[in-house]
């Protein structure tokens, strides 16, 4: 899966596309979220009914309620997720079509900050914003994806008893 999922990263993304500010395919965004709440389903859903859904965050707090990942990653990932959720449907609001990446024209970014409910002025904002979001979200990926296997739930023998 490690192997996989780098693949995906070198050539999934578009050409010319900056990783930072793609919040679909980039680092730390909705598919790296993606990827280790996948993860936690293959290894632990058999024995975790809560993981044992399609939706993403409702998986990734129920391996919060098993001791699978902690609160303070789940709720960073969470972040990043949502935060490329709502910029990715503002965007196809905004433009009319699908938005994968945080606009780096200014009229873009500052009409996506509006539909967000920021005050004017604010647009120039949004990458920044989402830089150091996917960041902290990567710093978990790498860890729990890329780093040591994961722990037992709660109650459960550890995979390499």
């Amino acid at each position: 899966m490690r192997k996989l999922k780098a693949r995906m990263e070198a050539e999934r993304l578009p050409r010319g596309a900056d990783p930072r500010t793609h919040f679909k395919l980039g680092l730390g965004g909705l598919t790296d979220v993606e990827w280790v709440v996948q993860l936690m389903q293959l290894r632990h859903a058999a024995r975790v009914s809560g993981m044992q859904t399609t939706g993403t965050l409702p998986s990734l707090w129920a391996g919060v309620e098993a001791g699978i990942i902690s609160a303070e990653d789940a709720n960073v990932m969470e972040a990043a997720w949502l935060l490329a959720s709502r910029l990715r449907d503002v965007g196809v609001l905004w433009r009319g079509r699908a938005v994968d990446s945080v606009p780096s024209d200014y009229r873009d970014a500052e009409g996506i900050a509006r539909a967000l409910g920021r005050k004017p002025g604010h647009g120039v904002e949004l990458a920044g914003e989402w830089r150091r979001t996917a960041r902290q979200s990567r710093n978990v990926v790498e860890r729990l994806f890329y780093g040591d296997p994961a722990p037992s739930p709660r109650g459960y023998p550890s995979r390499r008893s």
